[in-house]
């Protein structure tokens, strides 16, 4: 007989998962919402970017980083990836019954509300845009708009290398965006969690009546809202943390968060071993 899994701790952290240091910009707005929860990041930088790997790997991935973050005391995850979302939200829902999942799709709702001109454009990886999630929200919630879908290969990279604003990635981002803007869109979807990084410089090549979506308020919101609902708010009076940890360089995470989120922090090594963590 197969064990009862033990019930989440409200005591515990949040974990909060992607393939690198997008997933920084869903923490941002975690902290901001959630200040007196306990975190644990995990990037997965040394397979990121998952926007180019085929579903099987990414599901493999994604499970094997639940199951560290699971077995390190979490009591709800955040996949803040576009990418893993799409391809493994629903796996891991049905592989940690026990835990809830927050899960990122991009914003395809709200933006097909706000267009005045009937046009979105959606940024994102391909394999978001492969996924089975994303056509179901594009049906269900923007059924009077015209979605345009980019797939932006080589933005993650630039992202992760920290390069927010130079010729390389401006060079990306007109390429990208001007099929967009010359179609009609007036509202764009940051759809990869790396993107809201490069929100600033999309900003200056971008008219200004041009709005630009993005979900990392929202996740926060419905992950406070869960948390709430399952009775597993952080109680009073306990000490919180905040852990970082990664498959690649920890210096590039350490960089990324001073450079990224302003903050400071000791950086914990992890690596793969026949698709456990440790």
């Amino acid at each position: 007989m197969n064990a009862t899994p033990l019930l989440p701790n409200p005591s515990g952290p949040i974990g909060v998962f992607d393939s690198g240091v997008g997933g920084l910009s869903i923490l941002r707005a975690l902290l901001e919402r959630l200040p007196y929860e306990s975190y644990l990041y995990v990037a997965d930088s040394a397979h990121c970017p998952y926007g180019s790997r085929g579903h099987a790997e990414i599901l493999r991935l994604s499970e094997g980083i639940a199951r560290y973050l699971v077995n390190s005391g979490a009591k709800a995850i955040v996949v803040a990836c576009n990418t893993a979302s799409a391809a493994a939200l629903a796996h891991l829902r049905a592989t940690f019954p026990q835990i809830p999942f927050i899960g990122m799709v991009p914003a395809v709702k709200p933006a097909a509300r706000m267009t005045r001109s009937g046009v979105v454009g959606v940024l994102a990886t391909p394999a978001t845009f492969g996924g089975q999630l994303y056509e179901e929200v594009v049906e269900q919630h923007a059924s009077g708009a015209r979605v345009l879908s980019m797939a932006c290969p080589g933005l993650v990279e630039r992202v992760e290398e920290g390069d927010l604003d130079g010729p390389t990635t401006r060079a990306l981002l007109r390429q990208y965006l001007t099929p967009l803007l010359e179609a009609g869109a007036d509202t764009l979807v940051l759809g990869c969690t790396h993107y809201p990084f490069l929100a600033p410089t999309i900003r200056t090549l971008v008219p200004a009546e041009v709005a630009l979506v993005e979900p990392s308020e929202a996740v926060a919101r419905q992950t406070a809202r869960v948390l709430t609902e399952r009775g597993l708010v952080r109680p009073g009076g306990t000490a919180t943390q905040r852990l970082y940890a990664t498959t690649g360089d920890a210096a590039h995470l350490a960089a990324a968060l001073q450079h990224l989120l302003g903050r400071e922090s000791d950086i914990r090594a992890l690596q793969w071993h026949e698709g456990m963590l440790g």
